[in-house]
């Protein structure tokens, strides 16, 4: 199944001089990235956050033992992880799975053909959207994650059904 170990933001900037830096949080309300305590990086090594507010596109956060600019630039670029032990269970019986859960699934057509993998689930604002890399092509396209063009999640079978592409493009 997934990953044991799931995304949960990303060190985009250093802000100002006393070693903040702005995190892009994955959380469903930003905030609670700070709700799971010690989170860790790509490395493994333990990264303690402490929210100091919002800002545009992000929050600002001080990291433990960083103290000035230079150590938080050298920063930017690193992923913030949570074990899935540390996660909530879901639920709500519209919740089945985490967003993580569904990069590297097939994609299949109505008909079961099989249409190309999730490389990336993306919000920009406006509603889910899921990065489908096609069989055979190194682009990717974007679909929206909603009920008219996901028709089916099938975790148990590495694989969900997307409504053909090619007719969403001729409704354009």
């Amino acid at each position: 199944m997934a990953d044991e170990h799931l995304l949960m933001g990303e060190i985009v900037a250093a802000h100002g001089l006393k070693g903040l830096v702005k995190v892009r949080s994955f959380t469903e309300v930003p905030e609670d990235i700070v709700a799971y305590g010690a989170l860790h990086d790509q490395l493994g090594q333990t990264v303690e956050l402490s929210l100091r507010g919002p800002t545009k596109g992000g929050l600002l956060v001080a990291l433990s033992g960083i103290t000035n600019r230079n150590e938080a630039e050298a920063l930017k670029g690193t992923q913030l992880f949570v074990d899935r032990g540390e996660l909530p269970n879901l639920c709500d019986e519209n919740e089945e799975y985490y967003h993580a859960d569904l990069i590297g699934l097939s994609a299949n057509l109505p008909d079961g053909e099989f249409f190309g993998h999730v490389r990336a689930i993306h919000n920009f604002g406006a509603g889910d959207l899921l990065e489908i890399q096609p069989n055979g092509s190194n682009e990717t396209i974007i679909l929206r994650f909603d009920r008219e063009m996901v028709l089916e999640v099938d975790l148990d079978n590495s694989h969900l059904v997307i409504a053909n592409p090619a007719d969403e493009n001729d409704n354009e």
